[in-house]
C-alpha cells in the first residue's frame, strides 16, 4: 500500500518533472530564435522570470523524485516510517501529508 502510493506519487512528480524540462528546452529555444534583448526588451524581464521559475519547478519535481526514491529504499530496508533522528515512529497524519518524510514533527 504504502509503496504503491510512493510510486505513484513518484510518477506523478516524473511527469511534471518531464513537462517542465519540455517547457524550459522550448523557452530556450524560443529566446534564442529571437534577436530580442532581454536586457533592452520591455518583455525581458517577463522572459527572464519565465526562465527563473521553470527552473526552480524543474528542480523541486526532481527533488521530488529523489525524495520519493529516498522513501522506496526506506521502505525495501524496513525503516520507512522510523525517524532518521531520534529512531521513533513518525506519525501517521504526518505521513499522510508528506509520504517521504524522514523524521518526526518533533525532529523536522
Amino acid at each position: 500500500m504504502v509503496r504503491d502510493e510512493l510510486l505513484r506519487l513518484r510518477a506523478g512528480a516524473e511527469a511534471e518533472a518531464a513537462t517542465l524540462a519540455r517547457d524550459l528546452e522550448a523557452l530556450f529555444a524560443a529566446s534564442r530564435d529571437s534577436n530580442a534583448d532581454d536586457e533592452h526588451d520591455p518583455e525581458g524581464a517577463t522572459i527572464g522570470f519565465e526562465r527563473a521559475q521553470l527552473t526552480a519547478l524543474l528542480a523541486a519535481a526532481r527533488k521530488r523524485v529523489a525524495e520519493v526514491d529516498d522513501a522506496l529504499g526506506r521502505v525495501d530496508a524496513a525503516t520507512y516510517g522510523v525517524c532518521e533522528r531520534c529512531g521513533q515512529p513518525i506519525a501517521e497524519e504526518r505521513l499522510a501529508a508528506r509520504p517521504f518524510a524522514r523524521f518526526c514533527i518533533t525532529c523536522a
